[in-house]
C-alpha cells in the first residue's frame, strides 16, 4: 500500500493495553473517520516503518502522514491537533520543548506495562471499527 496517498497512519503497540486504550479514545474522537490504524508488530506496521526509514523496534507510537513520521509525543500532539475541538486544543503543547514532552512520553512508556498491562496478542477492535484497520 502507497502510505503516502491514503489517510494518516496510525502505528500503535497492539500488546499493550494502554496503547488499546489510546487508540479506542482516538476512534471514538475521530468524527471524521480520517485516521487508519496498524499494529506496530503486524506486516502492515512492519512495512510502513520500513519505507520510511523508521527503526522496526521503535518503542513509540508512530503517525505517519504522507511521506513524514512523527514518534512519540508529536505524534500523540499531531493526532490530537487532527481532531475535532476541543480535543484539537491539546496541540497547544507543541510549546512544551520537545525534550521535555519526549521524557514524559519516555517515562510513560517504560511503565505502561507495569501500569496498565499487555497481552499475549494483538488487540482486535469491535466490529464497527475493523475496516478503519489495516492490518
Amino acid at each position: 500500500m502507497n502510505y503516502a496517498q491514503s489517510s494518516p497512519l496510525l502505528l500503535f503497540d497492539g500488546v499493550c493495553h494502554l496503547c488499546a486504550g489510546s487508540v479506542q479514545w482516538v476512534l471514538k474522537r475521530d468524527k471524521k473517520g480520517i485516521f487508519r490504524f496498524a499494529p506496530l508488530q503486524s506486516e502492515v506496521g512492519q512495512q510502513a516503518l520500513k519505507g520510511l526509514g523508521v527503526s522496526e523496534n521503535v518503542d513509540s507510537v508512530v503517525l505517519i502522514i504522507g511521506q513524514r513520521a512523527y514518534v512519540r509525543s508529536d505524534a500523540a500532539l499531531e493526532v490530537a491537533r487532527r481532531l475535532d475541538f476541543p480535543w484539537s486544543l491539546l496541540a497547544v503543547f507543541r510549546v512544551v520543548p520537545r525534550l521535555v514532552r519526549d521524557a514524559v512520553y519516555d517515562w510513560i512508556a517504560r511503565h505502561r506495562y507495569r501500569w496498565f498491562g499487555r497481552s499475549e496478542t494483538c488487540w482486535v477492535p469491535k466490529a464497527e471499527w475493523r475496516a478503519r484497520f489495516l492490518s
